[in-house]
């Protein structure tokens, strides 16, 4: 029997933003829509995320930030996944992110800006198109 391998997403809440609803319904939404799920909890660095992201072999890492520093965490993580060999990541965040750091962000390397209001559907739809 030839089964599909299932695309790993880790969910993560980078710094010391303590709102995990969001990073909940999506985790909760992606393995619903069948991705293997792994949530990391509140208030990790960017070096325990990315050594999260290899040690489960992940296929993407969806960050969910609301403190306002995504540029900067999200910058570092790929900086810290680069060293440790995970540079073929995929990175894609959620939360209040102002469109005038979409392009910031875009050129750190993440492929999939989600804000407030995007469904799990459009979600989904994405991490399986760049993976």
């Amino acid at each position: 029997m030839n089964e599909e391998k299932k695309i790993r997403v880790l969910v993560a809440k980078p710094g010391l933003d303590g709102h995990e609803r969001g990073a909940w319904v999506v985790a909760y939404g992606l393995r619903d829509a069948g991705f293997e799920v792994i949530y990391t909890g509140l208030r990790q660095t960017p070096a325990e995320i990315a050594k999260a992201a290899i040690q489960e072999d992940v296929d993407v890492v969806g960050l969910s930030v609301l403190s306002g520093a995504h540029v900067t965490l999200t910058a570092s993580i790929k900086e810290k996944l680069k060293e440790m060999g995970g540079d073929d990541i995929k990175i894609i965040i959620g939360g209040i992110i102002p469109e005038v750091d979409h392009p910031k962000l875009k050129e750190i390397g993440v492929s999939g800006i989600f804000t407030g209001g995007s469904s799990i559907k459009a979600i989904a739809e994405h991490v399986r198109e760049v993976c």
